[in-house]
């Protein structure tokens, strides 16, 4: 489905990214892993063109989108959850929602998408008339995600989802990812929670200082002597 090869991104002159290549197949989790600054966020920023490359090719189903604009990328279908959740705050929780459905394609299947994101968290319809700075930490998670999912990718980049939550609702968080890839979004996960990550996703790329250091089926890389002494914090 999507086909990042040898991106190399720059803040300015500082350059950021070398070589960045990786691939998320249909119906996958792929997870992305690595220490603060390795260079995850702006590997998502890359894909959904909210950065420019200097060189390097992104392929969504064949297709070269690197020059395309953000926008577009998202009535192709790839939409991201940003971290820190970047919700319209003193919005409700439907007009957050109605927001997320701005493309064509979206707003055509508003209600069907709706209640298909009401039936994925139940909460929101409840607190559906809300604003969106009166849910708590784990709720305001969940909008964010839904507001994604509004638009009806087909690929869901989601950066540091369980971010500040306690580990009660990481855990119900982890689920509805499950739940997300059965009804059939493919997704792309940044997270430093690395335990998390590797027992959730298909397969994971490290990425250190910009670089992808090595990548694998992500049960085998829990038992990977380097990711353990690395990530796990265990000798």
């Amino acid at each position: 489905m999507l086909e990042v090869d040898k991106i190399n991104v720059s803040y300015g002159e500082i350059q950021v990214l070398w070589d960045v290549s990786l691939i998320v197949n249909k119906h996958e989790i792929v997870a992305l892993i690595g220490s603060n600054g390795a260079g995850k966020t702006t590997t998502l920023k890359a894909i959904t063109g909210l950065l420019p490359l200097r060189s390097g090719k992104i392929r969504f189903h064949g297709r070269s989108i690197e020059n395309m604009p953000t926008h577009k990328r998202v009535e192709l279908g790839i939409t991201m959850v940003p971290e820190g959740r970047r919700l319209f705050q003193y919005m409700t929780v439907y007009e957050n929602l109605r927001m997320g459905a701005y493309t064509r394609r979206a707003a055509e299947k508003f209600e069907d998408t709706l209640e298909w994101v009401y039936g994925l968290f139940p909460v929101l319809k409840e607190f559906r008339n809300r604003l969106a700075n009166t849910l708590s930490g784990g709720e305001q998670q969940m909008l964010a995600i839904a507001r994604a999912l509004m638009s009806r990718p087909e690929l869901l980049l989601m950066d540091e989802p369980s971010l500040g939550l306690a580990p009660k609702i990481v855990t119900k968080l982890y689920e509805k990812i499950k739940e997300l890839r059965e009804n059939g979004v493919t997704i792309l996960l940044v997270e430093q929670n690395v335990r998390n990550a590797l027992e959730i996703s298909d397969r994971t790329y490290v990425l250190e200082s910009g670089r992808i250091t090595f990548s694998g089926n992500s049960k085998e890389l829990l038992h990977d002597k380097r990711i353990v002494r690395a990530y796990l914090g265990i000798v």
